[in-house]
């Protein structure tokens, strides 16, 4: 019996402890704030990144050399896919260090996220504090990360506030030299064969002005969601991107957004079989790359969604590659036609569903 009194108190004290834990965590302690620090992911990330910065002078004779190359591929590119409309062009290539590649993405993402976390601005509180310590961290450690692998890069400019026309094109030369050595690719070709696919993009948004504007009003049903959250802990999970809502509007990009690289990858592997000799090595160097992730990296791809990610990618490239060899690229191109005409998730791996449904 007195064992028993002595258990029942000791739960007591530790409910009570525990209460007043969670009072204190939620406790407002005056003012407000935003639940992203960008000047803490900066730092973040910057410290992880390796081989940071390249020279300017040498950057900037580098995206000389691209701007040739591009130039030179812009009419083979067009040909294959199709003109654009009257007035467009494709933005000039700019060349990248790591470091210039981490400013570049903190600034798109500030150009999205900004205005959300301002009109969603949370009463501080220690829970908010520790909420927004696990986004900086997660964020600079996804940029960091990503900032030591993307060759190449196409900025659309979406959700910004300025005219459309700031749109850029940009290989990460660090990346892309370091690539180049290990595997001992050809120079010129593994640079040619990195701006068609970006070119491609490019190319995506400045013939078919409905994707951008299809892919911002999605966006805003996703960051908005954020603010339409009354709980701190309800907005740190709607930033993490978990909230139901988010899931069903980012289901709905997925088919768009496979579509959209498995498109560019149909591109530079058709058109680059075609023009570039040294294809072959770089195809199977980049499929070997893909293999050859270490047990760190594979840990973070499954971790953090990228693995997933890059699976609905290569479904794309698959459902594109079905449609352009049964049909060819006229009616591969019927996607563009309007949002309504991209494939459905379900439809990536039934490219006749989808013709069906297009072509009718």
């Amino acid at each position: 019996m007195r064992r028993s009194v002595g258990r029942s108190a000791l739960y007591g004290v530790l409910f009570g402890l525990a209460t007043a834990a969670v009072a204190e965590a939620v406790r407002p302690r005056g003012g407000t704030t935003l639940l992203v620090d960008w000047d803490e992911v900066r730092r973040t990330a910057h410290s992880r990144l390796e081989r940071p910065r390249i020279e300017p002078g040498r950057l900037a004779s580098v995206a000389t050399g691209y701007r040739a190359l591009a130039d030179k591929l812009e009419k083979p590119l067009l040909d294959f896919v199709g003109p654009l409309r009257k007035g467009a062009s494709l933005p000039r290539f700019e060349a990248l260090d790591r470091e210039g590649w981490l400013d570049l993405n903190l600034g798109i993402l500030r150009r999205a996220v900004d205005p959300v976390l301002e009109s969603g601005r949370m009463p501080n509180s220690l829970i908010v504090e520790v909420g927004r310590a696990g986004v900086n961290r997660y964020v600079g450690f996804m940029l960091a990360f990503l900032g030591r692998r993307v060759l190449g890069q196409y900025d659309p400019q979406l959700m910004s506030a300025e005219p459309i026309g700031g749109e850029g094109l940009y290989l990460v030369e660090t990346n892309v030299e370091e690539w180049q050595n290990h595997a001992k690719l050809p120079d010129q070709d593994l640079r040619r064969w990195l701006i068609l696919h970006e070119m491609t993009h490019a190319w995506q948004f400045a013939a078919h002005p409905w994707l951008r504007k299809h892919m911002e009003d999605s966006m805003r049903v996703i960051l908005e969601s954020a603010t339409r959250t009354t709980s701190p802990a309800a907005r740190v999970a709607a930033f993490a991107g978990v909230l139901p809502a988010q899931w069903r509007v980012m289901r709905q990009m997925q088919g768009t957004m496979s579509f959209v690289e498995g498109y560019s990858n149909l591109v530079m592997n058709e058109l680059g079989r075609k023009i570039l000799p040294g294809f072959d090595q770089l195809e199977a160097a980049y499929r070997a790359r893909g293999r050859s992730r270490s047990v760190v990296e594979v840990l973070i791809w499954r971790l953090t969604g990228l693995d997933l990610k890059l699976q609905q990618y290569k479904r794309g490239e698959a459902f594109a590659k079905a449609v352009y060899d049964a049909r060819g690229m006229h009616v591969l191109n019927l996607a563009w036609k309007g949002a309504e005409s991209m494939p459905r998730v379900d439809e990536l791996a039934d490219a006749g569903r989808w013709y069906r449904r297009v072509a009718a």
